[in-house]
Formats: C-alpha cells, sequence, structure tokens
C-alpha cells in the first residue's frame, strides 16, 4: 500500500467530503441555525471567492507604470 502524501490526503478528504456534503449534517439541526450556518458559509466563500479572483487580476496588471517615477520641470 502506497503511502500518500498529507496534501493528497487532505485533497481526497476535500474532494468526499464536498461530493458526500454530509460534514455537518445538518438535517437534523433547527431550521434557523442551518439557514444562518448556510447563509455564513455562503458569504464566507463568496468573498474569499472574490478576493482571490482580484489578487490574481491584480498581479497580472503591468509593474512598468508604478516604477517609472513622475516627473515634474
Amino acid at each position: 500500500m502506497a503511502r500518500r502524501s498529507f496534501r493528497a490526503r487532505w485533497m481526497r478528504l476535500l474532494a468526499a467530503t464536498a461530493v458526500g456534503g454530509s460534514a455537518f449534517q445538518l438535517s437534523g439541526c433547527d431550521p434557523a441555525v442551518r439557514e444562518t450556518l448556510l447563509t455564513g458559509l455562503e458569504t464566507t466563500t463568496t468573498g474569499l471567492t472574490n478576493a482571490l479572483i482580484s489578487a490574481f487580476f491584480i498581479s497580472l496588471e503591468d509593474d512598468d507604470a508604478s516604477s517609472d517615477p513622475l516627473t515634474t520641470t
């Protein structure tokens, strides 16, 4: 049996959780608690995704504009 790295094990766990959807077992929770938790997870995921996408596009911007100082004559 091959030993997997920590990253491989973590990715396998993450994939199983995403596919199975049973990480939190929310079906037995109070509906108000479940709605609050899911809304918070959605907001957090949306914010994180937007931040990562913005950071990606900022990293693609041309750095020449910031390296040329303005000269006044």
